[in-house]
C-alpha cells in the first residue's frame, strides 16, 4: 500500500534505510558510483522492491545496466520512463519478463497536469509499451488538477496517479483509497525524492484513520 522511496547517496545508507521496510523504491540514480554488483546486492535483500534509475546522472546505457542488474538481483518491479528510447525499453522489458519482474511504465510532467484526453492517451501508450502498471505523475496547480488525476483511477487497469508539489499531496492519500495499487512516501522529512511526498509514518496514520472511519482501502491485484 505504501512504498517508501529511498534516495540515499551510498550503498550502505540505502541498505540501512531498507531495514524494517517491506515495500520500497530504490532510486539508483541517486547512489554515488553505483555498480551492477551494488544493484544486485541491494535487490537480493528481500522484500518488495522497485528498481528505478531516472535520467540525468547516467547515460541510457549505464541506466540499463543497473536496471538489468537489479532485475537479476530480485527486483519485484522495474520502473521505466515512457519517453525512453525503444532499444532501452525493449531490453528492460525483455529481461523483466524473463525474471517475473513486473513493469511500471511511468510518465512525468513536471510543469502541469495535462487535459484528461491527453492523460488517457498517455495511459494507453504505457500499456501498449508493455506496462503492468501505468504511473502518471504530474505537477498540480489546482484542486481541479487533483480531481483530474484521481478520476483516472476509474479503470480496471492498474494505474498509479501522483500529484507532484505541495498542492498535490492529497492525491498521495486519496489515490490508494480510490484504486491506485499503492502510493509513495518518504522515510523521513528531508529525505524526499519528489516534492510533496509525505513521511511514511504520517501517511500510514492518515490511512489508518480513514480505515477506522469506514473508508475502504482498495488493494490492487498486483500486490496480492
Amino acid at each position: 500500500m505504501i512504498c517508501v522511496s529511498i534516495g540515499e547517496s551510498s550503498i550502505e545508507g540505502c541498505l540501512e534505510a531498507l531495514k524494517g521496510l517491506s515495500f520500497a523504491e530504490i532510486r539508483m540514480d541517486r547512489i554515488d558510483h553505483c555498480t551492477e554488483e551494488d544493484a544486485r546486492r541491494i535487490f537480493s535483500t528481500g522484500g518488495t522492491l522497485i528498481a528505478t534509475c531516472r535520467p540525468g546522472a547516467l547515460t541510457e546505457k549505464g541506466r540499463a545496466e543497473l536496471l538489468v542488474a537489479a532485475i537479476e538481483g530480485g527486483a519485484s518491479y522495474v520502473d521505466i520512463e515512457l519517453d525512453s528510447g525503444e532499444v532501452f525499453k525493449h531490453e528492460i522489458i525483455e529481461k523483466a519478463r524473463s525474471r517475473g519482474c513486473r513493469i511500471i511504465v511511468s510518465f512525468h510532467d513536471y510543469d502541469k497536469t495535462p487535459k484528461r484526453e491527453e492523460l488517457l492517451g498517455t495511459i494507453a501508450a504505457c500499456f501498449d509499451t508493455g506496462a503492468d502498471v501505468a504511473k502518471i505523475a504530474c505537477r498540480v496547480h489546482s484542486e481541479k488538477d487533483n480531481a483530474r488525476l484521481l478520476g483516472l483511477l476509474d479503470s480496471d487497469q492498474d494505474i498509479l496517479v501522483i500529484g507532484m508539489g505541495e498542492k498535490g499531496r492529497v492525491t498521495r492519500i486519496m489515490a490508494p483509497i480510490l484504486g491506485s495499487p499503492f502510493t509513495y512516501a518518504t522515510l523521513a522529512y528531508g529525505k524526499e525524492t519528489a516534492e510533496g511526498q509525505i513521511e511514511e509514518k504520517t501517511l500510514r496514520r492518515y490511512l489508518d484513520s480513514l480505515r477506522e472511519k469506514g473508508v475502504g482501502l482498495v488493494w490492487s491485484k498486483s500486490l496480492q
